[in-house]
């Protein structure tokens, strides 16, 4: 049997030292030990540098991001918590496999069909509004699990898919567009590599409170039925959706209070398009043609669904997969998502890292073709250890992923329909989701589909770069926002300088 205990101490001691050079810490270190010179005399320059260095915008940055993360750690808790207890409780309600299959397969769906809909208004609507939307409609789901009832479930897990849809499409349009507002937009990788981290650990805590609370009481009816004639339940597995809707109206109290609302375009164009609109789907119908007419926003929607895809597909497979090569011992299940936990985190350290000097494209191509590499290996590998390792590694790429892909999006999606097109870039990835419930194929062959999907997610990637020039590195939009960050620093030097001045003026008097 695997080291679970060593590799995940190794896996953690990788993380450490990510995180470390990562952080603003490893400057400090090298000036400590005399590796790099400090230079009190350095002029300002139109460099990026500069603005991801001043004091002021490095303020204004840090407000809006933790106004952020309050409201969207509080959202991926809520989901976290629940993802372990949703097909336990379906068994310990007495479902069967097949009624189990329809609830999974009517959640995907739903997010597809209603999600995709229901997620596309927020460009035109706000963005605050469709998060607070979120907590509400999630918060339902959340209830519905009380009932031991299929139809009621059924109605839950299509409020769940709405609600996932809007959970990854608002938060990360809210974000994109307070930092073009602000002139930041120089931080908004720096910005999704902090929510991923976060994201990782609130996924490790989700999981810990989670075990402790299903500990404190067994699943029972409410009032004096018998199990067998009971409806509505509560205690056991039912507590972590009942602290995820805590959770949730935390979440709705924090955006209420802390965001402002954002949309597509500014609050008299939103009018405008009002005014104009003709249908319900009006919006949607927009985004998709946009999609289909620009070849960059196209494929950018491919390389998502195939990657976060075979992502799922992963999630599927891999407690099967170690079951086969363990030999059917009792596996620590708890330890080996921590250890992928931290992988993850160690992943969004290093696209920190390496953001700072090598182009976001490219940091994409080389995430694809070593996650790539990492489902061969897994296709390939004989032992649980090497297996272990392998997944290991794909957690890496999927903590690099998703800043390298948030990143990517705010430059090649268009700002009035960015929420609009990104739950048109989930269609994809559901219908992956749903083929991969509907089919019987094993470990190895989904890991080896995964392997051939993130190979042509490598070859559009490679594609994508060919437009780097117009699309990735010198955008009109990011252009616009560096030139805004620049004047702000300015106005910001002009006037403390100016502050400066008058203060060491003197006084007629002392002449």
């Amino acid at each position: 049997m695997a080291p679970y205990s060593a590799i995940f101490i190794g896996a953690l001691l990788v993380n450490i030292v990510a995180t470390f050079r990562s952080s603003s810490y490893w400057g400090k270190f090298k000036l400590l030990i005399g590796f790099v010179s400090r230079d009190d005399g350095t002029e300002l320059s139109e460099s990026d540098d500069v603005i991801l260095e001043s004091p002021f915008l490095k303020e204004k940055h840090a407000k809006i991001l933790r106004k952020y993360l309050a409201v969207y750690i509080t959202a991926i808790f809520s989901d976290w918590i629940q993802g372990p207890y949703v097909y336990a409780l379906y068994d310990e309600y007495g479902f069967s496999q097949h009624e189990i299959a329809l609830l999974f397969v009517a959640g995907f769906a739903s997010s597809m069909v209603f999600g995709t809909f229901v997620g596309g208004l927020a460009d035109s609507c706000g963005r605050k509004k469709f998060t607070i939307a979120f907590t509400v409609i999630y918060g339902c789901s959340c209830i519905t699990k009380h009932f031991r009832d299929f139809g009621v479930l059924l109605l839950g897990r299509l409020l769940g898919g709405i609600s996932t849809s809007l959970l990854f499409s608002v938060f990360d349009s809210w974000l994109i567009k307070s930092h073009s507002e602000a002139g930041i937009s120089a931080f908004l990788s720096k910005s999704f590599a902090t929510a991923q981290y976060w994201n990782a650990i609130a996924a490790i805590s989700a999981g810990l409170i989670a075990n402790k609370a299903t500990e404190f009481s067994d699943l029972r009816p409410v009032g004096n039925l018998s199990v067998d004639e009971a409806i509505i339940f509560k205690g056991g597995t039912l507590m972590p959706f009942d602290i995820a809707l805590f959770v949730l109206s935390a979440c709705a109290i924090l955006a209420s209070t802390l965001w402002s609302e954002n949309y597509g375009n500014d609050r008299s164009t939103v009018e405008s398009d009002h005014e104009k609109r003709k249908h319900w789907y009006s919006d949607i119908l927009n985004a998709f043609y946009t999609t289909i007419s620009s070849k960059q926003i196209l494929y950018t929607g491919l390389i998502c669904s195939l990657f976060e895809g075979s992502m799922y597909i992963f999630v599927f497979m891999w407690t099967p997969a170690i079951k086969e090569l363990g030999g059917g011992g009792e596996m620590p299940f708890g330890v080996l998502f921590a250890t992928f936990m931290v992988s993850c985190m160690a992943g969004s350290s290093i696209f920190s890292i390496f953001i700072g000097s090598v182009k976001n494209e490219k940091i994409g191509l080389g995430v694809f073709l070593a996650a790539t590499i990492t489902f061969a290996l897994m296709t390939l590998a004989q032992t649980d250890t090497s297996t272990i390792i392998a997944f290991l590694l794909f957690e890496a790429c999927v903590g690099c992923y998703f800043p390298m892909m948030g990143t990517m999006k705010s430059l090649v999606v268009p700002e009035n329909k960015r929420a609009a097109i990104y739950n048109l870039y989930r269609i994809p990835l559901n219908f992956i989701v749903l083929f991969s419930l509907l089919t019987d194929l094993s470990p190895k062959a989904s890991f080896t589909l995964c392997s051939c999907m993130l190979a042509t997610a490598t070859f559009l990637q490679w594609s994508l770069m060919k437009h780097q020039e117009s699309y990735f590195s010198t955008s009109d939009n990011k252009t616009a926002d560096l030139e805004e960050g620049k004047s702000l620093l300015s106005e910001e030097l002009t006037t403390r300088k100016g502050s400066v001045s008058k203060d060491d003026t003197p006084d007629e008097g002392q002449n």
